[in-house]
């Protein structure tokens, strides 16, 4: 069963969940029920208490070739 939920908001949040809604091809209600469904969740519970976008990201460099090196190089280059 599905029940209407009244939420109050300031208006640029809405205008970005609006936005962020359409890009994802979702409803800015099912973007909600998806994050309530995650931090009610007991496998979130348990690993961390990361907000979702950083744990979306983990894990994502595991296959690469870079090391503390190439980072080193990088930040030279781009200070000095």
């Amino acid at each position: 069963m599905q029940t209407k939920l009244t939420l109050r908001i300031e208006d640029q949040l809405i205008e970005q969940a609006k936005s962020y809604a359409a890009r994802a091809g979702k409803s800015v209600s099912q973007i909600v029920a998806d994050y309530f469904k995650l931090l009610t969740s007991e496998k979130v519970k348990a690993v961390s208490p990361a907000a979702p976008i950083t744990q979306s990201l983990r894990g994502l460099l595991r296959e690469s070739e870079l090391d503390k090196k190439d980072y080193e190089k990088y930040l030279e280059e781009k200070y000095l």
